[in-house]
């Protein structure tokens, strides 16, 4: 039966469409717009909620080192791979609640709700119910190109339709409708994603041609939700297929690279935080100027580190790991912050005394 099913699936439309931008920037509202859209053409769509698959405990803070808040050894990055091996699984299986291993932590409840619209009961309906066109509005913010990507790849692997929809909505906007939410997210949050955000850049990765921007400062217009649902139509009509070339593996490992090269960066840029924090405290630096302290050294890295991915990833002509000393790029990037730290650090001193 399985078997059969997943033939049916391969003969039915389907795609993948990454809504993504920061938080509360109007991603699930279009979410919504979407599917009644959907529902009008007839097609079977459902909302992947990243933030109700995802347990809270997921994003926790693991310790606390120097006044410096840690946020390693997170599980967020397995979870969100756990969620792609949901659809994956309906992918291969449709038509059927989860069957989540036990090691799987996201939540079963929410994603069997998810599921439950592409599930239709009706036998004398199946047949033409299983080859109605099928789409996924996956629902996170997918700040990274590298989290965006491995959507990509699974579309690929199922041949599925791709798109994206990145919606552009300045941090005030954001921060406001997020206060007047029933359960907000701490401010600095949104201000660190403003940092972080990448968003999609065809010119960059070929693989994100298939992506429009929206303006969601103000209301979605008529001819916002005619260009997404042309966008998805799209997609349906050209699934994508296996590349004939080593392309989009080479854009891969270069984002794997840019990711390695990053996390050594990150933990050398730890230890120099520790070494100043130290140093602070064999000047007698009050603690009110060390919280001072941990707070700029943190944001100093944070910016750091994402300049540093960014410039990376647009300049460096490396395709793997192997094509460059990565030690010598890691410890150039240090000494850069390390004269960044030292700033800072003689800037505090200077006003303790």
């Amino acid at each position: 039966m399985a078997a059969e099913e997943a033939g049916c699936l391969s003969r039915t439309p389907a795609c993948l469409c990454v809504l993504c931008g920061l938080p509360a920037a109007g991603k699930s509202f279009l979410a919504g717009r979407v599917l009644r859209s959907a529902a009008q053409r007839g097609w079977r769509a459902s909302v992947v909620p990243y933030d109700d698959l995802i347990p809270e405990q997921a994003f926790q803070t693991r310790g606390e080192e120097d006044g410096v808040k840690l946020q390693e050894h997170t599980e967020w990055k397995l979870h969100r791979q756990a969620v792609l091996q949901c659809i994956e699984q309906f992918l291969e299986k449709p038509g059927v609640l989860a069957e989540l291993p036990s090691s799987c932590q996201i939540n079963r409840a929410a994603w069997n709700q998810c599921i439950l619209p592409l599930i239709q009961p009706g036998a004398e309906d199946r047949s033409q119910a299983d080859r109605a066109p099928l789409l996924f509005l996956l629902d996170d913010n997918f700040y990274y190109p590298s989290m965006r990507y491995e959507v990509y790849q699974l579309a690929r692997k199922y041949s599925l339709g791709f798109c994206q929809v990145y919606l552009q909505c300045d941090a005030e906007s954001c921060i406001s409708r997020n206060q007047s939410r029933s359960k907000p997210i701490p401010t600095e949050v949104i201000l660190d994603m403003v940092k972080r955000l990448e968003s999609p850049n065809p010119q960059k990765n070929s693989w994100e041609t298939n992506s429009i921007s929206l303006n969601t400062t103000d209301d979605l217009s008529e001819c916002d939700m005619q260009r997404v649902m042309e966008s998805i139509s799209s997609a349906l009509s050209n699934p994508l297929s296996p590349a004939e070339d080593n392309t989009e593996q080479k854009e891969a490992d270069r984002l794997k690279c840019a990711s390695s090269v990053v996390h050594q960066t990150d933990q050398a840029c730890r230890r120099r935080i520790s070494e100043a924090m130290r140093t602070a405290r064999e000047n007698q630096v009050a603690p009110e100027h060390m919280r001072s302290l941990a707070a700029q050294l943190n944001e100093s890295k944070a910016t750091f580190l994402h300049n540093l991915r960014r410039q990376f990833l647009e300049e460096a002509s490396f395709t793997k790991e192997e094509d460059i000393d990565v030690e010598r790029v890691v410890e150039r990037a240090v000494d850069v912050f390390d004269h960044e730290k030292k700033e800072i650090l003689l800037r505090i001193i200077n006003e303790n005394k």
